[in-house]
């Protein structure tokens, strides 16, 4: 999968701005499928409108400026189809807190509690918030709606199970690391 294969699966859903299609790529449900930078999405339109896998229009707004939507095209349905198609590589994973966690026993040991607590909040948030896109998605009966809930299920899961294995197992981490001194002695 790739940027382009990206922006296709958003406009087979619904036509939408560039901005949106970027928030929805960066921050928003898309996020979790592909990478994609702020740097790659319009440069990918372009090229997907001179393929002629999505066309556009130019909305005008009173009082903001004028903004370019995008639809798929028929040809682009197919493209995206047979992307879909094609073989995929491997779910990308990475992670600063397992770099953290794979060096904690050079840390003090108020530190690596705190980090590890700082990280069950954050996968406490992102289950949250994957609890209420589960909710919002499983409002419509359309296919595609049951597909999302299922994606968005998968992801729950995932987190629930890293919740779980942080807290039987965040006292093995902590047993690792250096007795609390100060942070200017750690860093020797």
């Amino acid at each position: 999968m790739n940027v382009r294969t990206l922006c296709l699966s958003i406009l087979h859903t619904r036509e939408a701005s560039g901005y949106e299609i970027r928030k929805m790529c960066t921050e928003g449900e898309c996020s979790y499928f592909v990478e994609a930078s702020f740097g790659s999405i319009y440069p990918a339109l372009s090229r997907l409108e001179e393929d002629g896998l999505v066309a556009s229009r130019v909305e005008h707004q009173s009082g903001k400026p004028s903004k370019k939507i995008y639809t798929i095209t028929d040809a682009g349905r197919e493209a995206f189809v047979a992307a879909l198609c094609e073989p995929f590589g491997p779910d990308v994973f990475r992670s600063p807190f397992l770099m953290f966690a794979r060096f904690a026993h050079l840390l003090p040991r108020d530190l690596v509690r705190k980090r590890l607590d700082e990280r069950l909040a954050e996968l406490d948030k992102e289950i949250a918030d994957l609890k209420q896109m589960e909710s919002d998605v499983t409002k419509g009966d359309s296919p595609t709606h049951a597909n999302d809930a299922w994606v968005v299920r998968y992801g729950i899961d995932c987190l629930e199970v890293a919740r779980q294995q942080l807290n039987a197992h965040m006292g093995e981490l902590l047993a690792l690391a250096k007795d609390d001194e100060p942070m200017a002695d750690a860093a020797q």
